[in-house]
């Protein structure tokens, strides 16, 4: 395992009823920007008790942040800042809310070009107003890192970004704030933070056991809670393990010190680009795919997850690779969520246009070793049919 150091500044207050804290972390003095997506957070209540426990503070709104944001719509909400004279934001959302968030929290301290936070891939970030966020969808766990990802429809880009100044100064997760959430939002939190686990796990030994361990632990839970959250939606303990979970597969602690894949992301977010399929349905395509493509260089680390996470000990290392591949496929199918391009309308032809965008946007060598190049992804994708 690498030498690491391990920081994360945000505070986390869990567990039912603590949107009621919020006044205990924002400053008294604090002039507000709630920012939001949909009509959900209203129509679930959670911006009302947003709104009460903040009642004695100068508050602003802006909805309408898209579940894959827009640069477009967060450069209005920059626009708002200044306008209000705004010093604190507070995301009500799931990810794509709390993404947003860092980038407007970066751009409304950004003198130059925005998108230069995007294409500099967060390099450029020297300053940010403070935030917090109410967490309503566990998935991406970017209620606890300091990484996003934003879209330019426009220029047809999806591009991550991340700055040591856009961790959340605390996030609010109260479980009870999931029991509305429609299956196919549950069911793509759970794939998410699968596959984020994945990205970090399924490279190549690096004799780290604690964060193999924890690793395993963390994808088992999700095996086995995940349908069950899809039949029993008001279970509060699924809920709340879950909920942790999502937060823990990407707030850095599993993946301190240990090699990193990602391409199955960074070729995802070229799917969502192209037709706005969303991002973890993106992931439950390419990931067995990707799996099989590189059953070689990640061959030791796929008969331990074989044995570690799912059972499979029996039969020829061949043989249990492809059975490991086959449950993860299946796992993604048992929680709806469809693992073909063709599912998504995406046809040979389209293998093109993404395959351009990964060059486009500097994607060429992905990977835990560098090596995936265009052509792999096109090869990766072609599988994925």
């Amino acid at each position: 395992m690498n030498n690491f150091n391990f920081q994360n500044p945000t505070r986390i207050i869990f567990g039912k009823g603590t949107i009621a804290d919020l006044k205990q972390q924002v400053a008294a003095d604090a002039k507000v920007l709630i920012l939001y997506g949909g009509g959900s957070a209203e129509r679930t209540g959670v911006l009302g008790q947003v709104r009460d426990a903040l009642a004695d503070y100068s508050l602003v709104e802006f909805g309408g942040i898209e579940p894959n944001p827009r640069y477009a719509t967060a450069m209005k909400a920059v626009e708002v800042i200044k306008e209000n004279n705004i010093d604190f934001l507070l995301a009500v959302g799931g990810g794509s809310v709390i993404d947003a968030t860092k980038f407007i929290a970066a751009a409304a301290k950004y003198e130059g070009d925005a998108w230069d936070i995007l294409t500099s891939g967060g390099k450029v970030i020297s300053q940010a107003l403070p935030f917090g966020s109410v967490l309503t969808l566990p998935a991406t766990g970017s209620e606890m890192n300091a990484g996003g990802v934003i879209t330019n429809a426009e220029k047809g880009a999806k591009l991550p970004f991340g700055s040591p100044l856009c961790y959340p100064l605390f996030s609010v997760l109260d479980p009870e704030v999931t029991y509305t959430l429609p299956p196919r939002q549950l069911a793509n939190g759970v794939a998410d933070a699968f596959v984020h686990i994945i990205e970090q796990y399924l490279t190549y030994p690096s004799a780290a056991y604690v964060q193999d361990g924890f690793a395993e632990s963390l994808l088992r839970t999700l095996i086995e809670l995940g349908p069950k959250a899809l039949e029993t939606p008001k279970d509060y303990d699924i809920r709340a393990n879950l909920m942790w979970t999502a937060t823990l597969a990407l707030n850095g602690l599993i993946g301190a010190g240990v090699p990193h894949d990602w391409a199955s992301h960074m070729i995802g977010h070229e799917i969502t680009a192209l037709n706005d399929t969303d991002h973890a349905r993106t992931l439950a395509v390419v990931l067995p795919a990707l799996m099989n493509d590189q059953r070689e260089p990640k061959r030791e680390k796929l008969l331990q997850y074989a044995s570690n996470v799912w059972g499979i000990t029996e039969g020829t290392e061949e043989a249990r690779i492809d059975a490991v591949i086959e449950a993860t496929r299946n796992f993604f199918e048992q929680l709806g969520i469809k693992t073909r391009l063709g599912d998504y309308g995406i046809a040979a032809a389209e293998i093109e246009i993404i395959v351009a965008a990964l060059e486009a946007h500097g994607m060429t060598a992905l990977g835990e070793h560098q090596a995936i190049t265009p052509t792999d992804a096109r090869r990766i994708l072609e599988a994925a049919l």
